[in-house]
């Protein structure tokens, strides 16, 4: 038998770079490590107390979580940015004529609706022309504004609004979201509500709604993500939304981990919630505040008729601890009537009302209010008792602020009665009708810093000039300042009206909203813009993960063990 030495070394070669092969791949096996890393997938879901009505912006106003979800679907023509001035949305820029009565925008030439179509000034023509039907079923203020503006569509890209007369507010009411007239030839105002449209909207804004839901019936409604806002992409594919009928039912759901986040925490549901192991609390200002409203006409006790008499009042509370017992801190220090973010906010024209029961009860004397010994409510020359109304909405937390704010009154001689109203129609209808003496009220003030609606001389007839403050000067600053377009030349007149507001306190301000959103710990990199604003607070959502997945990686050199000398 002859051997092939030929193919014996051959084989040998072939054996010996298999084994090579092999302890090569051990080495390398023996040097790679495992790790997680962000995943894509999962969906976040956010609860919400409370169930929408109608995802559509010329429907929403009325309805707290309607208006939310809507900001996410759809854009306006403009926006209101950080420092509180409206700025460019869909439209590039815009331009007001020389007598302030026109207002012409040209749009961007780059959006599209979700679902491709471009967006044209036919489409803004379309929107605001249903609020000027007689038969459009949103709110009557909106009907009366648009009817008396021409709109003008000068092209593709253009529209144009012709007003009666200069209106400085009116660009406020651009920032509304315009629908696709693409989607709803043929519906007119009286349809509008019923339309299949509502419950599934395209927009043009941050979010799509996910097709083929019914959250209606299942409570739970899906948003994607827009690929033409969110370029780069998101790792979490889907931003789901929850609706309960009430906070502890959510707040359950909460800590069982079925969803990721609270909407809105309330003070009186805040220390169970930041019990929960591991949350995280985002807490920030809200564009809302609580006042005492003074009713200075006919019906209104007798003390309230003078600025001294409202001054007592307002020194004798103490404000912070009003927030401290009743809230669980959950309010910011507030004066006069804009919030901070309004460019009309000027708290030097203010006073800094600080709890000072001796000036309260000096100034109470002054009006003839005396205190007598043993007898706790004071009393007047003709033995007439110190009392006041305070009227307020039933149920948390506005019964137990005015019952707060009861005690503290009666610690200087007030007797101060509180009155309940079952719901807002109820209240609106005792405000309206003046019967109060004192009115616990929230408010939401306009974007526009123009209140001509709530403290002039003509809001007291048709208005909600409830407290029916007349004071001729302050109406005049008013009306002059929505009359003029520049903020520059505005100003003047809101700080004339801001001095006369300070010296006659016809309301008093109570504290400015805050807001509280919860985060479970599963949510990664999850960092919160401004809480209140919807778009602000997923300003980071493309960063936000649910999931890990591992991968292999070359683990690290290992530190040599130190010699020991």
């Amino acid at each position: 038998m002859r051997f092939n030495l030929r193919w014996q070394i051959l084989l040998a070669a072939l054996a010996f770079s298999l084994t090579a092969a092999l302890l090569s791949f051990q080495v390398r096996s023996a040097s790679l490590c495992t790790t997680r890393v962000p995943a894509a997938g999962g969906v976040f879901v956010e609860g919400v107390v409370g169930l929408p009505q109608t995802l559509n912006p010329l429907l929403s106003d009325p309805y707290p979580v309607d208006r939310q979800l809507v900001s996410l679907i759809f854009d306006g023509l403009t926006q209101v940015d950080a420092a509180g001035q409206i700025a460019p949305a869909l439209a590039e820029n815009w331009s007001v004529s020389e007598d302030g009565r026109t207002l012409r925008f040209v749009l961007r030439d780059d959006i599209a609706w979700h679902d491709g179509e471009p967006v044209t000034a036919a489409d803004v023509a379309f929107t605001y022309g249903l609020m000027q039907d007689e038969n459009f079923p949103g709110p009557a203020a909106l009907k009366n504004l648009w009817q008396s503006v021409t709109i003008n569509q000068i092209d593709d890209q253009t529209i144009e609004f012709v007003l009666t007369e200069p209106y400085a507010p009116f660009l406020s009411e651009t920032t509304r979201g315009i629908l696709p007239a693409h989607l709803l030839e043929g519906v007119t105002a009286a349809t509008l509500a019923d339309h299949p449209f509502n419950q599934s909207p395209v927009g043009t804004g941050p979010w799509m709604v996910n097709a083929n839901q019914n959250w209606q019936q299942n409570g739970r409604l899906q948003l994607l993500p827009n690929p033409l806002f969110w370029r780069e992409g998101t790792q979490i594919p889907t931003l789901e939304f929850q609706f309960y009928p009430d906070e502890a039912t959510l707040a359950e759901a909460f800590a069982d981990g079925r969803v990721q986040a609270m909407n809105t925490v309330s003070p009186e549901m805040l220390p169970d919630v930041a019990a929960i192991p591991g949350v995280r609390l985002f807490t920030a200002e809200s564009p809302r505040y609580t006042e005492l409203l003074f009713n200075q006409g006919e019906n209104g006790a007798s003390l309230l008729k003078t600025a001294e008499g409202r001054q007592a009042l307002a020194y004798a509370l103490d404000r912070n601890a009003v927030v401290d017992r009743v809230l669980n801190g959950q309010g910011l220090p507030l004066e006069g009537p804009y919030l901070p973010t309004s460019w009309a906010y000027n708290p030097a024209a203010l006073t800094q009302y600080q709890y000072d029961p001796t000036a309260a009860q000096l100034a109470l004397s002054a009006q003839g209010w005396e205190k007598v010994e043993g007898v706790p409510v004071r009393r007047n020359e003709e033995g007439d008792p110190l009392q006041i109304r305070l009227l307020t909405l039933a149920g948390a937390p506005h019964e137990p602020l005015a019952e707060e704010i009861a005690w503290q009154w009666s610690d200087i001689g007030i007797d101060t009665v509180v009155e309940t109203a079952v719901n807002g129609a109820a209240l609106r209808t005792s405000l309206a009708e003046g019967d109060f003496d004192v009115a616990l009220v929230d408010i939401t003030p306009p974007v526009d810093p123009d209140l001509y609606d709530f403290w002039s001389q003509e809001a007291i007839v048709r208005g909600q000039n409830y407290g029916r403050w007349n004071n001729r000067n302050a109406s005049e600053a008013l009306e002059n300042g929505r009359q003029i377009w520049p903020v520059a030349e505005r100003r003047p007149y809101y700080d004339t009206f801001l001095r006369l507001f300070n010296n006659d306190l016809p309301a008093l301000t109570l504290y400015q909203h805050a807001t509280t959103y919860a985060l479970s710990p599963t949510v990664e990199q999850a960092e919160i813009g401004k809480i209140t604003q919807p778009r602000d607070r997923y300003k980071t959502f493309a960063q936000w993960f649910l999931l890990y997945r591992d991968v292999s990686v070359v683990c690290p050199a290992e530190e040599p063990a130190p010699i020991s000398e």
